[in-house]
């Protein structure tokens, strides 16, 4: 069967949280389509969604590749970002703009609940019989993403928590204490481990990591802190937001109400669970200097801190996702595959994107060690060659000086 050719404009939007190389996703799908025949504009959309609905977009095409790989180095989204589920009429209006603008090759760039809106886009349009190539790219620095062995943004998010632990195990080991690091991840821990990239001395912090895939219990984390702290003098945890007890229950939403219209707790905009985490271990172990920082939205789209795989992955996704489009009739989402063998290389797929759509992916378990309190090696050759070369830290031989008598 002959491979149909399908003219006309291109739209892109991004949407959910920013990234350090989102942008590079964006770049390389625009530079991939000024190269395509068949599409003729490209459109971008300000603020996801939302911008189509208000018809406020931009022209793409008119931007020149100086500019444009300027922007591709630059953290955050480009074009703006929006947390919006579409209703049916939001749906029905969306169709409008595409066809008032002949749009038939959209690409949203983002995570699960992105792939979400763009399955739901993608089954509208197939019910009002309209042409179009729907293609989602992906991007989350929670590394949640199904089908995918990891996700761009993941690999610079998580160079950002391991220079952080780095730093603050340092700061940790000069004034000893108890500091514990509140780091994102709703449901999968897989920035949280990251701070395992740390450690370069046996007594290196996070001396504990506690992770949504496992059940939080509070006692065995005194326990634990307990432990650490009677053999070390100090101890450095790292705490992923979305630790939940055994029944679910992340425990930050026991203090945090506001959700997104996704209807997912907003467990980043708090620290909360810190200052609780922090006042347990003071009223319950008696230790005085307890510390806790809430990492936030600072891991996103921190300058400075890109890993090189993750900014070349990112670009290549969204040329891939263009690439796609105008190659094959089905719409779906770019996907990044390991290949098996020691030496670290992927290749890239296209897969449905209900496959990738509102659910996510967890840690495996080979990665999380028995105590459900630490990763595994397993886990630390898996992330290293995604994040890329840390900063080097030296350390003292520390030769005492007997004392005079």
């Amino acid at each position: 069967m002959a491979k149909q050719t399908l003219s006309g404009n291109m739209l892109i939007a991004q949407s959910g949280g920013p990234t350090a190389v989102i942008n590079q996703s964006l770049v390389g799908a625009v530079l991939e389509a000024k190269k395509q025949k068949q599409i003729k504009k490209i459109y971008g959309a300000l603020h996801g969604i939302k911008g189509i609905l208000e018809e406020d977009l931009i022209d793409l095409g008119r931007e020149g590749v100086r500019t444009l790989e300027d922007v591709a180095q630059t953290p955050s989204s480009a074009l703006g970002s929006v947390r919006k589920k579409p209703t049916p009429a939001d749906c029905a209006a969306i169709f409008e703009v595409l066809r008032k603008y002949d749009v038939r090759y959209f690409f949203y760039i983002g995570g699960n609940d992105s792939a979400e809106t763009t399955h739901i886009i993608n089954e509208e349009a197939r019910k009002a019989k309209y042409d179009f190539r729907c293609y989602h790219i992906c991007k989350t620095i929670d590394n949640d993403l199904r089908e995918n062995d990891h996700t761009p943004g993941f690999g610079s998010g998580a160079r950002f928590v391991a220079s952080a632990f780095m730093g603050d195990n340092l700061d940790n080991r000069a004034l000893p204490g108890v500091k514990i690091n509140v780091v994102m991840g709703r449901h999968a821990g897989f920035l949280t481990a990251a701070s395992a990239l740390a450690r370069v001395y046996p007594d290196d912090g996070p001396h504990l990591i506690y992770l949504p895939e496992r059940a939080f219990d509070m006692n065995r984390f005194l326990r634990d802190v307990k432990r650490v702290y009677s053999k070390h003098g100090r101890c450095v945890v790292a705490v992923s937001e979305g630790i939940a007890d055994k029944k679910g229950t992340p425990i930050a939403s026991l203090f945090i109400k506001e959700t997104d219209s996704h209807g997912n707790v907003q467990l980043s905009g708090s620290g909360a669970l810190g200052d609780l985490l922090a006042g347990e271990i003071r009223d319950k172990l008696g230790i005085a200097r307890v510390r806790a920082d809430t990492f936030g939205y600072l891991q996103r789209s921190f300058p400075g801190i890109v890993a090189p795989n993750d900014a070349k992955e990112a670009r290549e996704v969204g040329r891939q996702a263009v690439k796609a489009s105008v190659a094959k009739q089905a719409s779906g989402s770019i996907a990044i595959v390991r290949r098996p063998g020691k030496k670290y290389m992927v290749t890239y797929k296209r897969v449905p994107l209900k496959n990738v759509a509102k659910e996510t992916q967890h840690m495996p378990a080979k990665f999380i060690n028995k105590a459900g309190n630490d990763v595994t090696q397993a886990f630390i050759n898996y992330a290293a060659p995604i994040v890329g070369k840390l900063p080097k830290v030296g350390r003292l031989k520390g030769v005492r000086v007997k004392k005079i008598k």
